[in-house]
């Protein structure tokens, strides 16, 4: 399988807030880096990494390590939603790190994704790098009066916050605009830390063209990826 290879996987249900310690959203367990054994080399330095990520992910919402010898290192990094407690964060990359091991036991690289939380790793360094190995969509199944004029607005709104998002330290962005009578319209951007600000901009113009293809004309939509996330909908999704 080539590293290029591109993945859309189209997941059709109503948004609804996930608790902690529910079921993540989404995992990937890459085939690109092959498998490892229980208690080799690179299983100690994932386990460490994990330990790593694990003090560095709650105080600052976001974290990057590598651990392990050469020929046995393991490259990683987790990310909390730019809106969450540190608690929040914390219980959440604790049920991401002990879930990602269920789901991809032996591989080598993977990635795991909760409404608060991503956590992936591998045993090349991507860091600084857009991964477009594999994305997902998410989208509320509801649909909206004028098709047309919200996809406008929708578009209008998470383009204003990709072009703001550089100048938060989080690489977050979330906001709201006004529609037609008393209604809103909300969104939120993301990016790993590890991208500059020109390749977040990237990610999320990419991501924001790819939204018409799965959520057209829907009151809510996500497109995830390991490099950044774009999420809109019709009520308030974030903490204040």
């Amino acid at each position: 399988m080539s590293s290029s290879f591109n993945i859309g996987v189209l997941l059709l249900f109503l948004f609804v807030q996930m608790v902690i310690g529910a079921n993540p959203l989404y995992h990937f367990c890459s085939t690109n880096s092959g498998n490892f054994t229980p208690y080799s080399p690179y299983d100690q330095s994932l386990n460490k990494l994990l330990g790593n990520l694990h003090y560095k992910t709650p105080p600052n919402g976001s974290g990057m390590s590598f651990a392990g010898p050469y020929q046995a290192q393991t490259f990683g990094l987790s990310l909390c939603q730019g809106d969450v407690s540190s608690e929040v964060c914390a219980s959440c990359f604790v049920n991401a790190s002990a879930e990602i091991r269920k789901h991809c036991p032996n591989n080598k690289a993977a990635t795991i994704w909760y409404d608060q939380c991503l956590l992936k790793y591998s045993s090349s360094n991507f860091f600084g790098q857009i991964d477009n190995e594999f994305k997902f969509y998410l989208l509320n199944i509801n649909n909206v009066s004028d098709p047309t004029l919200f996809n406008l607005e929708t578009k209008r709104l998470l383009t204003s916050l990709s072009n703001t998002v550089y100048a938060d330290p989080r690489m977050y962005a979330a906001g709201a605009i006004d529609l037609e009578g008393s209604k809103k319209l909300y969104g939120l951007v993301q990016c790993t830390r590890d991208l500059s600000s020109g390749n977040c901009k990237t990610c999320l113009d990419n991501a924001i063209n790819d939204r018409p293809s799965c959520c057209d004309g829907k009151e809510g939509g996500r497109v995830v990826g390991r490099s950044c996330n774009i999420r809109y909908e019709t009520y308030p999704f974030v903490n204040a």
